[in-house]
């Protein structure tokens, strides 16, 4: 298997998101968070239902995520939160809702395609006290201590660097913020055709992260009380596992029970300072 860099990584997303971002919505539903090559009648995919939610908007809606972060996120009037990987506003403009007018929200995402869809959507809608920055999750845009909630809705699976990522998680947040963030994890690993797979990267599969792992890494970030609130089984089709896997090692993929899981996980900044910084 090729050992593909940090960058060679967040190409593939860039590109494909890009492609995603032009898609309808009921295309995406059918795959694998909006990536090519999951398809799929009896695959569930793990996006919600936001149909029903105060503040949705169709437009903004593109299918890709595997839960509603802002369910658990406890937002409150007057927050500013921070949605990482807005793609086309979604979750940003549920938390708007939330909010009000006394509120703010702002949306990270790294592909120009995905801020150009959201800023048109939220030019439509009207909101001042919503904006939309191009930037790296690794590298957010953002002071420290200037954010009470972050959410995020199955991004950080695609993101190189999880250390990284809840490093800058733990930076925004005010002391006593915290986040609500659904994402897709592992309960065993995958076998390394599938890891070696480009669109099974993009598709939020190939870069998720053992359960255990994930959990300790929010842990190692500052986070003590990080918590799963919500889990759900994931399912890849036979027809998506039989381009990548053969013969014995297919049979066996088939056998076990799934390996994938979606899961919205909380957690608090109560500390003023991270385990790797003397005072964040």
């Amino acid at each position: 298997m090729d050992k593909k860099t940090s960058d060679d990584l967040k190409s593939i997303v860039k590109e494909e998101y890009a492609h995603i971002a032009g898609q309808s919505r009921e295309q995406n539903a059918a795959s694998c968070c909006g990536a090519g090559g999951c398809g799929s009648a009896e695959y569930a995919v793990f996006a919600e239902d936001y149909a029903k939610l105060k503040g949705y908007n169709k437009d903004a809606d593109l299918a890709l995520g595997c839960g509603i972060p802002t369910e658990f996120a406890q937002i409150k009037e007057g927050d500013t939160v921070l949605d990482l990987g807005s793609g086309a506003g979604n979750d940003a403009f549920i938390a708007h809702t939330l909010v009000g007018d006394k509120g703010k929200v702002i949306g990270i995402d790294f592909t120009d395609t995905m801020i150009a869809k959201a800023r048109a959507n939220n030019e439509k809608l009207g909101f001042n006290n919503v904006e939309f920055r191009f930037g790296d999750i690794e590298n957010m845009p953002v002071g420290a201590k200037t954010v009470d909630v972050v959410i995020s809705n199955c991004v950080l699976n695609l993101v190189p660097d999880k250390r990284k990522a809840f490093a800058e998680i733990f930076r925004v947040l005010k002391v006593g913020g915290h986040f609500s963030i659904s994402d897709v994890v592992l309960t065993r690993p995958l076998p390394p055709s599938i890891l070696s797979a480009a669109e099974m990267y993009a598709g939020c599969v190939a870069g998720a992260m053992q359960k255990d792992d994930y959990l300790r890494v929010m842990r190692e970030a500052g986070f003590d009380d990080g918590a799963i609130v919500k889990e759900k089984p994931g399912v890849l089709p036979d027809d998506v596992i039989a381009q990548y896997l053969h013969g014995e090692e297919l049979d066996a993929f088939r056998r076990m029970p799934t390996p994938i899981l979606s899961i919205t996980v909380t957690g608090t900044r109560s500390r003023c300072c991270s385990p790797e910084n003397a005072c964040a």
